[in-house]
């Protein structure tokens, strides 16, 4: 990212930034001081409220009064997002979470070597398990000979079977103690033979040798079933191999990084991790992950969750968009019956698959992602469908993709919102609450360059990332424009060349203009754009160029009559003017 921020930046000493010029008379402010009020109550909220037990008719007054008191609701949404993510590597983590990951791998490489993943043994190996616990029982104790020999020849005679399941249980025992006598010799070498036989299907050996080993007395068969057991243990010698989005178990140090995922999200608790890890794996098996990713949903939910840019630690962007759920055929088509909501949820665990297989699992790279949230006239907890999904969604994530969120910024934020995280937050842990980051609407994009460079943010959120003539590594340049002020800002120009810029004020509400003043004395200032009020049109971008042909300056100049600060972004690029 260091290297893509520079790129297309104007150059330091060609770029004079005039401080901002405070005006001789400041405009009235009356309106825009006045208190904002905040949204209606919608009418199922009391009802709803009551439902979910998720806070009480006083809370939620004290909370709008509150609101209305302070005149911007904004300033009581919660601010956190101290987090700071900790290092992948093992040499950096402490003596105890050091010993805490060997313990780990030691539990994991035995249950590698037990096939105890999942249920992902091989049959032949099942087979050979239980079989083995009769084969002793057979060689060691007599007595239980007789009682398999009984068994057996039940199994072979229909009178036996009957007589077996009507018969109360002194008949039966006084039944089998008679017949032991009788079929010792003969039934013992039926025992064996049936050893012998499963033993040899076991291990593959050709269809010829099961009649020959029914034949053979038991001091010649004991050498052969030694030979079998002894192929057996070879095979379980064989380690599982388990992969988890993409990375095999203990195959090399990037599954050190799957490991310490588990083991934080469990406080360093080994058994805990252990645990589940083993869930997991048994979940992704179940669920069918490995097909699920193959899979194709359509294009119906691209706008409602996506991959944008890239945060200034190198984070890639998850977008959720609930707002998009207010298309009435769009949420009909995702959630009118289970049907549709396990296909959304499968669609959503799809999504975050790919995008983790995308990540660097490498010792200090880059192995989660940043979350924001876009709150913008979302259905919320009205919508019963979209709560039931999402809920069922937020719990699968939790339990089987630990530690994959750097960061949660939640943006747009409405008043109803704020009540309800002021109840769930005392359940949180504070590890989690440092990751979260609230914004209202007018400080949503200021919260978002906090954490995302400009040109990596999207023009719908305030920022310049659109297709056009510049790209996401264009660096962008901030300034902050005070209230009641002029800010100009001067692009000199020493040959003749083509000047093309982007620029836009967040919330716009300003005036902008745009002029060349040429160098030479006798030379005429030039208006590129009269000064106009821009209003406040979400993702207005100014796009303009100019073909200079002589030495000067491009001047821009932008007028905040408001009384709040303004972001003003900006960008320009220079090309030969032959071009």
């Amino acid at each position: 990212m260091a290297d893509q921020v520079q790129v297309g930046a104007p150059p330091a000493d060609k770029v004079v930034v005039v401080p901002d010029v405070p005006l001789a008379e400041k405009p009235p402010v009356a309106a825009a001081a006045a208190a904002k009020e905040p949204p209606p109550v919608p009418e199922s909220e009391e009802e709803l409220v009551k439902q979910k037990q998720v806070e009480d008719a006083e809370a939620l007054e004290t909370k709008i009064s509150d609101a209305v008191a302070d005149g911007d609701d904004e300033e009581k949404v919660p601010q956190s997002g101290h987090y700071k993510e900790e290092s992948t590597r093992v040499a950096d983590l402490l003596e105890n979470e050091k010993k805490a990951v060997e313990e780990l791998k030691v539990l994991v490489r035995e249950a590698l070597n037990k096939h105890e993943f999942g249920g992902f043994a091989m049959p032949q190996q099942q087979q050979q398990q239980q079989q083995q616990p009769k084969d002793d029982s057979a060689k060691e104790e007599p007595k239980p000979k007789a009682e398999a020999v009984t068994e057996t020849v039940a199994e072979t005679k229909e009178e036996s079977i009957a007589q077996a399941e009507t018969g109360d249980d002194e008949e039966k025992v006084a039944t089998a103690t008679i017949r032991s006598d009788a079929v010792e010799d003969d039934g013992a070498k039926t025992v064996e033979a049936i050893e012998d036989t499963i033993v040899s299907v076991s291990a593959s050996v050709q269809p010829e040798q099961p009649p020959e080993a029914a034949s053979k007395e038991p001091s010649d068969a004991k050498p052969n079933v030694e030979g079998k057991d002894a192929e057996t243990v070879s095979n379980k010698v064989l380690p599982q191999e388990v992969s988890i989005w993409g990375i095999p178990l203990l195959a090399d140090e990037r599954s050190d990084v799957i490991l310490l995922k588990f083991l934080r999200a469990r406080d360093f608790k080994v058994k805990e991790a252990f645990t589940m890890l083993q869930n997991t794996i048994r979940w992704r098996k179940e669920f069918g992950i490995d097909e699920l990713v193959e899979q194709n949903f359509g294009n119906d939910l691209e706008k409602v969750v996506f991959m944008h840019g890239f945060d200034k630690e190198g984070h890639p962007v998850c977008y959720n968009v609930y707002g998009e759920f207010q298309n009435k055929d769009l949420y009909q088509k995702t959630f009118s019956d289970e049907e549709k909501r396990q296909n959304f949820l499968r669609w959503r665990i799809q999504f975050l698959e790919k995008s983790i297989r995308k990540l660097d699992f490498s010792p200090g790279g880059i192995c989660t992602i940043v979350q924001i949230n876009d709150l913008k006239n979302s259905p919320g907890l009205t919508k019963w469908e979209l709560r039931q999904a999402t809920k069922q969604a937020l719990q699968l994530l939790q339990d089987n993709y630990p530690e994959f969120v750097a960061r949660q910024v939640f943006i747009n934020v409405p008043w109803w919102y704020l009540a309800v995280n002021k109840m769930i937050s005392p359940f949180l842990t504070q590890r989690t609450r440092s990751k979260f980051v609230f914004a209202g609407p007018s400080k949503s994009a200021e919260n978002l360059f906090r954490y995302i460079a400009a040109e990596q943010v999207p023009v719908r959120y305030g920022g310049l990332s659109k297709d056009g003539e510049f790209g996401n590594t264009d660096a962008v340049t901030e300034i902050t424009v005070k209230p009641a002020a002029k800010h100009t800002v001067e692009f000199p120009v020493t040959e003749a060349c083509l000047l093309t810029w982007e620029v836009r004020v967040v919330g716009w509400e300003v005036n902008y203009g745009a002029e060349f003043v040429p160098s030479g004395e006798d030379s005429y200032t030039i208006i590129i754009q009269k000064s106009k009020k821009v209003g406040c049109s979400e993702g207005e971008v100014v796009c303009d160029n100019f073909k200079v042909g002589e030495p000067g300056k491009v001047v821009l100049t932008i007028h905040n009559p408001t009384s709040k600060k303004k972001k003003l972004l900006y960008r320009l690029k220079t090309m030969p003017a032959s071009a």
